[in-house]
C-alpha cells in the first residue's frame, strides 16, 4: 500500500486538486457547464502549458482508468426505470426507436464517415443518452486513447448548449404544442441540465414534459449499453457468449440498475450516491485532460464535430417525424 501511494499519489493529488477547483466552481457557471466539463477544460490547458513531470505520470494514468470506471458504479444509483412508466405509449416508442436506430446508426456512419479512434462511437452513444455520463459509462470499454474521450465530451456538450440556446427558439415558431415541445427537448438534448434550460425557456408544461422524456432517455442507458456493445464487437465475438462477457464495472453498473427497480433506495442515499459518482468522475476528468494534446484534439474534432451534428441533425428529424405521425 505504501510503495501504491509512493508510485500514484503524485498524480491522483494532482487530478483531485483540479476536481476540487472544478467543483468549486461549478457553483458560479451556468448548468450546460458543469464540473466534469471544467475539470476536462483545466486538465487539457495544464498538461499542453506545462511538460508534467514523469513522477506524476502514473497517478494520472491510474486516475483517468480506473476512477473513471469506479464512477460508473455510483452513477448507476441516479438509474430509475420508473420513470418509463411515466410516459404514454407512444411518447415511449418514439423516444425507444429514435435511441436504438441512433446506436445503430451510430455503428454504422462512423465507419463510413471514418470517424477517429472510438470517439464516433462515444459521441453517437452521448448524443442519444445522457451526453457526458453515457459517455464516461461506454468509453472504458470501448477505448484506452484518453483524447477520443476527450474529444466526444467536447463535442456532445458543444451540441447540447447550442441546442439549449437555439432549439427553444425554433419551436416556438412551429405551433407545436407544449408536450410535442418538450418530446423535441427532451428526446434530443444531451444533458438533463440542457433539457431544464430549453424546456423551461419554452413554458412549464413544456419542461416537464421535457424532463420526463429525458429521464427516460436516462433509464435506457443500461440496455443502451449492451446494445450497442454487442454492435460494435458482433463481428469479433467468437460466440454468442462472448457477448455477455462485459468488464467488472459495467456488470456492477447493471446489477446496481436491476436492485434499483426492486429496493426502493431513501433519497438521502441516492443523492449521497449521485454526488460520491460526480466528484470521482470529475477528478477522473481532471486526469483524463492531462493527458491530451491541444494538436491532436483540434485533429481528431473536427471530424468529430461533423459527425456529432451529423448525428444531432438526424436525431431531431427522427423525432419531428415521430410528432407528425402520432
Amino acid at each position: 500500500m505504501k510503495s501504491f501511494f509512493n508510485r500514484e499519489g503524485r498524480g491522483i493529488v494532482l487530478a483531485s486538486v483540479i476536481g476540487i477547483i472544478s467543483l468549486f466552481l461549478a457553483n458560479y457557471t451556468p448548468s450546460a457547464i458543469n464540473s466534469v466539463m471544467i475539470a476536462l477544460i483545466i486538465g487539457i490547458t495544464l498538461g499542453n502549458v506545462w511538460k508534467v513531470p514523469e513522477a506524476f505520470s502514473s497517478g494520472i494514468s491510474y486516475t483517468s482508468g480506473k476512477l473513471l470506471e469506479l464512477s460508473i458504479l455510483f452513477l448507476a444509483f441516479a438509474i430509475n426505470y420508473t420513470n418509463i412508466s411515466k410516459l404514454g405509449s407512444g411518447s415511449f416508442i418514439a423516444v425507444a426507436v429514435v435511441l436504438f436506430t441512433l446506436l445503430i446508426l451510430t455503428v454504422f456512419l462512423a465507419k463510413k464517415f471514418n470517424c477517429p479512434g472510438s470517439s464516433g462511437w462515444l459521441i453517437g452513444f452521448g448524443t442519444a443518452i445522457c451526453g457526458s455520463s453515457a459517455i464516461a459509462a461506454l468509453s472504458p470499454s470501448v477505448t484506452k486513447d484518453k483524447e477520443d474521450v476527450a474529444v466526444s465530451m467536447a463535442v456532445v456538450n458543444l451540441y447540447g448548449t447550442l441546442g439549449m440556446i437555439f432549439l427553444p427558439m425554433i419551436l416556438l415558431r412551429t405551433g407545436m404544442d407544449a408536450n410535442d415541445m418538450g418530446l423535441m427537448i427532451g428526446g434530443s438534448l444531451h444533458s438533463v441540465g440542457n433539457v431544464a434550460g430549453a424546456g423551461f425557456t419554452v413554458g412549464p408544461e413544456a419542461g416537464e414534459a421535457a424532463i420526463t422524456i429525458k429521464l427516460a432517455r436516462v433509464a435506457l442507458l443500461t440496455p443502451g449499453l449492451i446494445f450497442i456493445n454487442f454492435l460494435i464487437n458482433r463481428k469479433t465475438a467468437a460466440s454468442w457468449k462472448d457477448h455477455f462477457k462485459l468488464p467488472w464495472y459495467l456488470i456492477g453498473f447493471i446489477l446496481i440498475t436491476i436492485l434499483g427497480t426492486f429496493v426502493t433506495f431513501p433519497e438521502s442515499f441516492l443523492a449521497t450516491m449521485e454526488s460520491i459518482g460526480k466528484i470521482i468522475l470529475t477528478i477522473a476528468m481532471g486526469a483524463i485532460g492531462m493527458k491530451v494534446s491541444f494538436q491532436k484534439l483540434i485533429n481528431s474534432g473536427r471530424r468529430g464535430l461533423g459527425f456529432g451534428l451529423l448525428l444531432f441533425g438526424i436525431q431531431l428529424a427522427m423525432l419531428y417525424g415521430f410528432i407528425c405521425i402520432m
